[in-house]
C-alpha cells in the first residue's frame, strides 16, 4: 500500500526518520560498515579469476522491509516447500512412489550426478535429509512472490543475515527503538537445538555437535568458522576427524570424542574418500559405514543435492502436491527443459530474451543473462546448448522488484532477492523472520550474487 507520497507503507516510518539525516553522515556510517566487515574477516573467495582474492561483500545501509502479513504467506509457503523436498528426497531413496507414479521422470533421477546410489534404503535419524534449507525468493508485484530455486546441499549466506543486522544495530540503535523488527539474532541457538534434535537413537546425554569445514581457503570459510563460534561446537577439518569402535571422533587434548551431529560444509564428492572422490583429503574415511549404521547424523545428508538441480526444480510445483495434497504456495518460475526438443528449440531461438542456467549451477556461475549478452557471448551459450542440452533449463526475464539504495546522490533503486534460511527437525520447520537479501548494486542489473558484483543488506521483517 502506498502513501500519498508514494513511499510504501512498510518504509513510512524508516522513510520518516531518513528524510532527517545527513547525508555526509550516513556516508561516514557506510565507511564504518566496511571497515567493521573487514576487521572481523567478513570476506569470501572469488573462483576461477586471476585476482582471487578474499574480497568484501557490500553492505547497503538502507533495510529492506517486509510487513508482518507478507512474511507470514512467505513462511507458510517455505514451510509447504521445504516438508515437501524433505517428502521428495525420503521417497526416491526409499521407494521411489513419485517415480512410479510418473509425475517425475525415472531418467532425471538415475542420470543425475546429485543421486547417491550409496543412499538407497537407508532413512537418516528423525528421517531429515534437509536440516538447513536456503529458498531464494524474488518479488515481481505486490502480492506476487516466485521461488528462484532451492538450497539444500549447503546454503550458505547466513552469516550476512547475523552480521548485517548487528551492524545495524551499532550503527543506528535509535531505529530499532522507532521501529519494531522481529529478531534474527536466536538463529545460532536454534540451528544447534535443531542439530541436536537430530541425533542419532544410538547418542546418549546431549549430542555432541561439531561442524566440518574444508578449511581456510574454502569461500565461506568465514561463515564456518563464525558459526561455530556462535553456536558453541567445535569447527573440525578432516583430518581432525578418525573412525573409533564404530563412531566418528574428533581429536582433543584429551583423547578422541565421539561426534554425534557433523553439520559439514564439504561437498558430497569429498566426504568419505572410501565411498566417493578416494583423492579426498576433505573427508572422513569411513565415515558413511558409521551413518549407515545410524550412529552419526550428518547435516545436511548426503544426496540432498538431487532437490537443487534445477531440472527437478521445474517440478517442484507437482511435487509439492504429490506429498502435501496441496497446491504451491509460493510459485515456480516459468522453466524450459532444454533436455526436452520443443524446449530447446524455443530457447536456442529466443536465446537474447532469456536466464540460462546450469542444472547444477550455483552462485550466479555457469549462467546466461540473455537480455545483457553479447552477439558472441550469445553464440558461445548456443554452442553449448547444443552440445549439452541435459545440462541447461532456461527462464523468462523476470520483471524483478525494486528496494531503495544509498548512493553518493542519494537512494536509487535496485534489483534484489530474497534467501531466508529454514531449520528442519524431527520436531518441526523453523524459519527465521527475514533472511539475507541480495542486491544488484549496478543499476538495471539482474545478477545479485556477490561473486558477480552484488551486495547485501539487512533484512527487517516487521512485527505485527
Amino acid at each position: 500500500m502506498m502513501s500519498e507520497n508514494g513511499i510504501r507503507s512498510t518504509y513510512s516510518s524508516y522513510h520518516a526518520w531518513f528524510s532527517e539525516q545527513d547525508n555526509r553522515r550516513l556516508a561516514k556510517k557506510s565507511a564504518q560498515a566496511e571497515a567493521f566487515f573487514r576487521r572481523s574477516g567478513i570476506t569470501f573467495n572469488v573462483y576461477g579469476q586471476s585476482d582471487a582474492e578474499e574480497r568484501l561483500i557490500p553492505f547497503d545501509l538502507v533495510p529492506r522491509i517486509v510487513s508482518n502479513s507478507e512474511w507470514s504467506k512467505l513462511a507458510k509457503g517455505i514451510d509447504q516447500r521445504v516438508r515437501a523436498i524433505n517428502a521428495f528426497l525420503h521417497d526416491i531413496y526409499n521407494r521411489q512412489e513419485i517415480l512410479r507414479a510418473g509425475v517425475v521422470p525415472i531418467k532425471l533421477i538415475a542420470q543425475n550426478d546429485a543421486f547417491l546410489p550409496q543412499m538407497m534404503d537407508f532413512s537418516p535419524p528423525g528421517d531429515v535429509y534437509t536440516h538447513i534449507v536456503g529458498t531464494d525468493i524474488v518479488r515481481t508485484g505486490k502480492d506476487e512472490f516466485y521461488v528462484l530455486e532451492d538450497n539444500a546441499r549447503t546454503p550458505s549466506g547466513v552469516s550476512y543475515m547475523l552480521e548485517n543486522r548487528e551492524t545495524m544495530l551499532q550503527m543506528f540503535p535509535e531505529l530499532f527503538s522507532k521501529i519494531k523488527v522481529q529478531s534474527v539474532s536466536n538463529y545460532p541457538k536454534n540451528l544447534r537445538r535443531s542439530l541436536e534434535a537430530s541425533a542419532p537413537k544410538s547418542c546418549e546425554g546431549r549430542p555432541c555437535v561439531a561442524i566440518l569445514t574444508p578449511g581456510i581457503y574454502n569461500s565461506a570459510y568465514y561463515e564456518h568458522s563464525f558459526l561455530a563460534d556462535q553456536m558453541g561446537v567445535e569447527l573440525v577439518e578432516g583430518h581432525d576427524l578418525r573412525v573409533v569402535d564404530g563412531h566418528v571422533a574428533m581429536r582433543t587434548t584429551r583423547g578422541y570424542r565421539v561426534i554425534d551431529v557433523l553439520y559439514r560444509r564439504v561437498d558430497d564428492e569429498y566426504l568419505d574418500p572410501l565411498t566417493f572422490n578416494p583423492n579426498s583429503t576433505l573427508g572422513v574415511p569411513g565415515i558413511m559405514d558409521v551413518y549407515r549404521a545410524g550412529n552419526i547424523t550428518i547435516a545436511n545428508a548426503p544426496g540432498t543435492g538431487v532437490a537443487d538441480d534445477k531440472a527437478v526444480y521445474s517440478y517442484l510445483p507437482a511435487i509439492i502436491e504429490f506429498y502435501t495434497g496441496e497446491k504451491a504456495i509460493l510459485k515456480n518460475v516459468e522453466t524450459y527443459r532444454c533436455s526436452e526438443p520443443d524446449a530447446l528449440k524455443y530457447v536456442l531461438s529466443n536465446l537474447s530474451e532469456l536466464v540460462v542456467k546450469e542444472v547444477h549451477g550455483s552462485g550466479g556461475y555457469g549462467m546466461l543473462v540473455g537480455p545483457a549478452a553479447s552477439k558472441r557471448e550469445l553464440a558461445d551459450f548456443a554452442a553449448k546448448l547444443k552440445a549439452r542440452p541435459d545440462n541447461y533449463i532456461a527462464q523468462p526475464t523476470l520483471s524483478l522488484s525494486t528496494v531503495p539504495i544509498f548512493t553518493k546522490k542519494g537512494l536509487a533503486p535496485r534489483h534484489v532477492d530474497l534467501r531466508p534460511f529454514a531449520l528442519v527437525s524431527p520436531n518441526g520447520v523453523d524459519i527465521t523472520p527475514g533472511g539475507l537479501t541480495r542486491v544488484a548494486l549496478k543499476a538495471g542489473s539482474l545478477v545479485v550474487n556477490s561473486s558477480q558484483g552484488g551486495g547485501t543488506k539487512d533484512t527487517w521483517v516487521l512485527e505485527d
